[in-house]
């Protein structure tokens, strides 16, 4: 025997009948909106990893290019364009000295390689801020979607911070990330020195950099700092160095300078 389905009277629909069981159903998916609906955590309560405190650079590279300043025209592995060397081989401290750019080494290309401590903090719940002894500079580090540039330009540019949660997104106890790091994307610089002696990146570089935290078996924690120029201004190619940092206590001694053109 052939089946045939249920006849329905006039003015009711199959619509109608699926609307009918749909209270039954309600709470549950309200439950399940309601679960997805939660507030996501602030970068700072969501952090997967804690960057804050006092740290000190290691300088087990580059020892003569950072310490003291470099000779004149001295670049090494540097991917400088034509441009780029002539600028290199133009540096005149005392012409900085005089403009009152003594500052030009201490933006974020050249601040973060230079000697001494930083100590980073949170400002609020959505911005990070590292202090720098080198240049007595303050870097603002904020979450979020990027604002409109400053104007004008700062030695510190505008830079923008997000969270990359490693582990394949797992999240440990209380929901927070099990690890990962830090990603911070600078534009808006003023232009400045990747290296003192006049090394030069423009105002229309970019800078991204990685801060990633590990800690050892015997206690001590680093912090490895991977930067990425990119200026087509004075750069062939991006150029990429890496720079550590130890923990330190953070009640540990603190020492600003002035910056210096020499």
């Amino acid at each position: 025997m052939r089946y045939v389905g249920p006849s329905f009277s006039s003015g009711v629909t199959v619509t109608s009948l699926l609307l009918a069981l749909l209270p039954a159903a309600a709470p549950g998916l309200h439950a399940q909106r309601g679960r997805g609906n939660a507030p996501p955590a602030s970068p700072r309560a969501g952090a997967p990893v804690d960057l804050t405190g006092l740290w000190v650079s290691i300088v087990t590279e580059d020892w003569r290019y950072r310490m003291v300043t470099p000779p004149k025209g001295e670049r090494p592995g540097i991917p400088l364009n034509a441009e780029g060397l002539r600028v290199t081989n133009a540096w005149d401290p005392a012409k900085d000295e005089a403009a009152g750019e003594a500052c030009r080494a201490y933006g974020p290309p050249g601040v973060m390689r230079a000697p001494g401590r930083i100590r980073i903090s949170w400002l609020d719940d959505t911005t990070l801020k590292i202090e720098t002894e080198a240049g007595t500079q303050t870097r603002v580090l904020k979450f979020g979607p990027p604002a409109a540039p400053s104007s004008p330009p700062g030695w510190q540019g505008d830079s923008v911070a997000q969270w990359e949660v490693s582990g394949g997104g797992r999240r440990g106890r209380g929901g927070a990330p099990q690890s990962g790091d830090l990603k911070v994307v600078t534009k808006n610089m003023r232009p400045g020195y990747s290296q003192k002696n006049g090394v030069p990146y423009g105002a229309n570089a970019t800078l991204t950099e990685y801060f990633n935290r590990t800690n050892e078996s015997d206690g001590t924690s680093y912090l490895i700092l991977t930067a990425i120029l990119e200026d087509p201004e004075y750069y062939n190619i991006p150029f990429i160095r890496s720079s550590h940092f130890r923990k330190l206590p953070d009640n540990g001694p603190w020492e600003v300078e002035p910056c210096t053109a020499r």
